[in-house]
């Protein structure tokens, strides 16, 4: 007998959240109520991120991604780094390799999966979540508005997640040492857009870091610039900045000193054209996120489940943080589907979920050190130089995301 009952509460609406309200759903949960802290919209957001094409053909076959969530499909990944003797304003190529992946913008394909959420489904906007505790049988939600009881609350509320905090009191994530500079803006604004092409992914290193650069759509039929700047600060930089505790700065918040810095890099480390695509971000267009490492021992305890970023914050590196957390909810809603009891469910999907969070974070410390901590000398590598570094780094060749287990 399968189990097709039970009230579900998702704290958090964004991305992860609105995946598992739908998993949740299609797993035969007959109440759902997601819980957001924002009360705007969320698909304002314009951040980009990209999505292997074989992970996408697996989303698209369980039916949380489809063609039309607005994509710019690119093939190539090209490799370039500074170098006086290159003539041109790209700097030296180093090699390219096949990529592979769909780009996305955030907040259409945010907006798209909101879309695709049954009506019956309750979301209550610019509601924050005071605390989630475990009870006989349940858990147990407190707002502003007083305390209900659910039969699982499933944690999507992101890298400082809450109710991380509540099923694993005292563990967190820890800062890894470096920041990521990010930026987008409307296409137009690029000056000779015909010396990069579209379809190409861009990385464009240097001592001790990389930036990455691709376009995104811009959910109205054109594209955005997206870029995304990986390099430690110089000693003290970050002082009194709290980057110890997860935290980001927003856009427009960078210090004079962080972006004083960011500035150097694009005019000292970056050949001339990349250098002038970063600077052409105007200070409001530009966050920083810290990079962090964390994923729970546990998927799920007690009635209490976690996915997306609050169960497991993997580097950016990986090339695949919105597809775990797509591919965390196909898996509970197989879970839920094929299951006789809440505790089968929540059992099927931690044994699944905790191994692919690890993998994640393992994959995400080496990229890391290779592109980050330890770099090479980028300029004398060469095609084959370049591909057998990147095997290396890659190790078990997770980039992009794991295949999905067959269920």
């Amino acid at each position: 007998m399968m189990m097709h009952s039970g009230r579900v509460a998702v704290v958090g609406g964004s991305v992860a959240g609105c995946a598992m309200a739908l998993a949740a759903h299609r797993g035969g949960a007959d109440e759902i109520t997601v819980y957001e802290r924002a009360a705007g919209r969320l698909a304002e957001r314009g951040v980009g991120l990209a999505v292997h094409n074989s992970r996408y053909a697996e989303l698209e076959s369980a039916g949380y991604m489809d063609a039309d969530m607005p994509w710019v499909q690119l093939v190539r990944r090209r490799w370039y780094v500074r170098d006086e003797r290159a003539s041109g304003p790209l700097g030296k190529e180093l090699g390219a390799m096949p990529f592979p992946f769909r780009t996305y913008n955030w907040g259409p394909l945010w907006g798209e999966l909101r879309r695709r959420v049954p009506e019956s489904v309750e979301f209550r906007t610019g509601t924050s979540v005071e605390a989630v505790r475990s009870c006989p049988f349940g858990a147990e939600v407190d707002t502003g508005g007083g305390t209900e009881r659910f039969d699982v609350v499933i944690g999507a509320d992101g890298y400082r997640s809450m109710v991380r905090a509540a099923a694993h009191p005292g563990l967190g994530a820890e800062y890894a040492g470096y920041l990521a500079w990010r930026g987008a803006y409307p296409e137009d604004r690029l000056s000779d857009p015909h010396l990069w092409a579209a379809e190409d992914s861009v990385y464009v290193v240097f001592d001790g870091g990389h930036v990455i650069v691709y376009r995104i759509p811009d959910g109205a039929g054109g594209h955005r610039v997206n870029w995304v700047l990986y390099t430690a600060p110089p000693p003290g930089l970050d002082a009194g900045l709290g980057f110890t505790n997860p935290t980001s700065l927003p856009p427009g918040g960078l210090t004079d000193a962080l972006g004083a810095h960011l500035a150097y890099v694009a005019d000292e480390l970056l050949p001339p054209y990349w250098g002038a695509l970063v600077r052409a971000t105007a200070p409001g267009e530009v966050f920083l996120q810290p990079m962090y490492d964390f994923t729970a021992p546990r998927y799920a305890r007690d009635r209490v489940l976690l996915a997306g970023d609050a169960a497991t914050v993997a580097r950016p590196h990986t090339g695949a943080g919105a597809v775990k957390a797509l591919q965390d909810a196909t898996v509970l809603e197989s879970a839920i589907a094929t299951a006789t009891t809440w505790p089968e469910a929540l059992e099927s999907y931690d044994t699944d979920r905790t191994v692919a969070g690890r993998t994640m974070v393992d994959l995400g410390r080496r990229l890391g050190r290779a592109l980050v901590e330890e770099t090479p000398c980028w300029r004398d590598l060469d095609q084959a130089g370049l591909e057998a570094w990147w095997k290396q780094a890659d190790g078990t060749g997770a980039f992009g995301g794991r295949e999905l287990r067959p269920r």
